[in-house]
């Protein structure tokens, strides 16, 4: 998730190349495992460290999964971790994972399914490791059962409010889809909200997967990503619009024109529901003339890396937007306003950004940014 892939595993990891913590969460049968397991199998070559059910962590070659996951452990070739995992010990194991030998690109924990998502995310946010980023808070409803579920558990609502992505599983089963997925999508803060069946969501929208010619038998990743894994068409053999590739939408944007600071927060303040991930660079101009700025954003977390400009680099901004159902002409248009070809600073335009720079004495406390 955001620009935090950990594509170098040598130790020179750059700050902003931070490994990103995502928290899986959902009530017992929401299809969280079933989920985390399609993850491992379609994120090409990139290498997920998964800390499942609170029990225990594991480092997971997507591509070499030796076993399956339980539901409070992982079983592989050499047996199964179950250690109970309270904060400290949780830092810990973020720590073995994000360290550079292990080669991890994401990290995913898989919440039981009575677990408090909030306390856990503040654990990771409170996590004093330099090499780990929040990467979002990934709430699992079954679609078939959300009605009964929200009676027996109203704290459903709650977990909705804060959750940066909303999987509506299951949707297959349920009597009338449309009607889940609009109160889903009522109950959330603009978070996106993806349907899925078999826990089926591309893992592009979570993370960037590492390029890879790998094979899994037979298949490339490239097949898997156009059949299912029941032989099926992505998502139950629907045609083209089972595909995984429908679940989002993405934005690329360009630009030689240096960005306002002001207008550029008052474009993230304001982001449309549905708008997932933010990553890229941008150019801030006279601002900032010894810099350019790395963006990580997750829902409504965001942070900027300041790293300054390769001498014979090209001064641009490059932005990736990826999001569920949002107007990627019209955020487009946006960006473009936030262009500003002013030859002079604004003495005030920074401080904005510079209260999402990591060690800034201005940075807010790790809460999720635009309220």
């Amino acid at each position: 998730m955001g620009n935090s892939s950990a594509h170098e595993t040598d130790g020179g990891r750059r700050p902003h190349q931070q490994i990103p913590v995502v928290v899986l969460a959902g009530f017992l049968g929401s299809g969280k495992t079933t989920l985390l397991n399609h993850l491992l199998h379609r994120s090409a070559g990139s290498r997920i460290g998964a800390i499942v059910n609170d029990f225990g962590a594991i480092e997971i070659d997507a591509l070499a999964v030796a076993g399956a996951l339980g539901d409070s452990t992982v079983s592989l070739g050499n047996g199964c971790l179950c250690c109970a995992v309270d904060a400290g010990e949780l830092d810990v194991y973020l720590g073995k994972l994000a360290a550079p030998e292990a080669g991890v690109d994401v990290i995913v924990i898989e919440a039981s399914g009575l677990a408090e998502p909030q306390e856990l995310v503040r654990m990771v946010l409170a996590s004093e490791h330099p090499g780990i980023v929040y990467g979002g808070l990934v709430e699992v409803v079954d679609a078939a059962e959300f009605d009964d579920t929200r009676a027996r558990h109203p704290e459903i609502d709650r977990h909705l409010a804060l959750a940066d992505l909303a999987v509506v599983n299951k949707l297959d089963r349920a009597a009338d889809p449309e009607r889940v997925l609009a109160l889903v999508g009522s109950l959330t803060d603009r978070a996106a909200v993806v349907p899925a069946i078999y826990g089926r969501v591309d893992p592009e929208f979570l993370f960037d997967c590492r390029p890879s010619e790998e094979r899994i038998g037979q298949l490339s990743f490239d097949d898997l990503h156009d059949q299912g894994d029941d032989g099926t068409d992505g998502l139950g053999g629907n045609g083209h619009a089972g595909h995984l590739h429908t679940g989002y939408d993405s934005l690329s944007f360009v630009s030689g024109v240096p960005l306002d600071p002001r207008r550029l927060m008052r474009f993230l303040d304001s982001r449309p529901e549905g708008l997932y991930r933010i990553k890229g660079h941008v150019d801030l101009g006279p601002n900032d003339l010894r810099n350019r700025y790395t963006m990580h954003a997750v829902g409504r977390f965001l942070r900027f890396y300041p790293e300054p400009w390769a001498p014979a680099e090209e001064r641009r901004t490059q932005l990736v937007l990826i999001g569920s159902g949002i107007d990627t002409e019209a955020l487009g248009t946006e960006l473009k306003g936030c262009e500003s070809d002013a030859p002079h600073a604004d003495e005030h335009g920074m401080w904005g950004v510079l209260r999402y720079v990591q060690g800034s004495e201005d940075e807010p406390d790790p809460e999720p940014y635009g309220g």
